[in-house]
């Protein structure tokens, strides 16, 4: 059986620009994509932080360095410029493979920059 898990997320990005007119997807600077190891084309939920609106789209590189978020197509109805925003890309392990699992959690500033970096497992306890 194979279980979801969270791979990699994004926390917090501000949103740069949103384009109706553009054909589908979340443009990201290529910078924060390799921070995530999100891929071009790859499957990602977009959680706006704050208008509470949810979507499934694909990454498309944006240029590097400029901390671009770009939310297009239909999407750009459930975001606008300045909002914040949560980009998450998920997996599918078979059991002997949790304990071994380690997410991505870029967190940015912002300016949409890497502020740090984290791995976390299935087993790492929130504080109370």
């Amino acid at each position: 059986m194979l279980r979801p898990f969270l791979r990699a997320k994004l926390h917090r990005a501000r949103v740069t620009r949103c384009d109706l007119d553009y054909v589908g997807s979340i443009t990201i600077d290529r910078d924060l994509l390799e921070a995530a190891d999100l891929l071009p084309l790859e499957e990602v939920d977009v959680y706006n932080i704050t208008r509470g609106t949810r979507f499934t789209t694909y990454c498309i590189p944006g240029a590097a360095g400029g901390g671009e978020i770009g939310v297009n197509g239909a999407a750009a109805h459930l975001a606008a410029v300045d909002d914040l925003v949560i980009v998450a890309a998920y997996c599918q392990l078979d059991r002997e493979d949790i304990p071994h699992h380690r997410a991505r959690i870029v967190l940015v500033n912002d300016l949409n920059r890497v502020a740090e970096i984290r791995e976390q497992t299935p087993f790492d306890l929130p504080d109370a």
